[in-house]
């Protein structure tokens, strides 16, 4: 599959990621069922494939103009 995240996009995916899976040893339920919601913006964050953006036909990716 091709990657449709583009650089930004990825970094706010992992840092948010990151910040959602820290909450499940700070914060009580029903927010620690929110924390767990870091998995999937950490994972496309890393892989740089959305597929929800690949659904709708999105790209945050530059296109390679040559």
């Amino acid at each position: 599959m091709r990657k449709n995240v583009g650089k930004w996009d990825r970094v706010l995916r992992v840092v948010l990621g990151i910040l959602l899976l820290s909450m499940l040893g700070f914060v009580e339920a029903p927010w620690k069922y929110a924390a767990w919601l870091g998995i999937p913006l950490l994972l496309t964050g890393l892989l740089g494939v959305c597929f929800t953006y690949g659904i709708l036909g999105v790209s945050t990716c530059p296109t390679n103009r040559s």
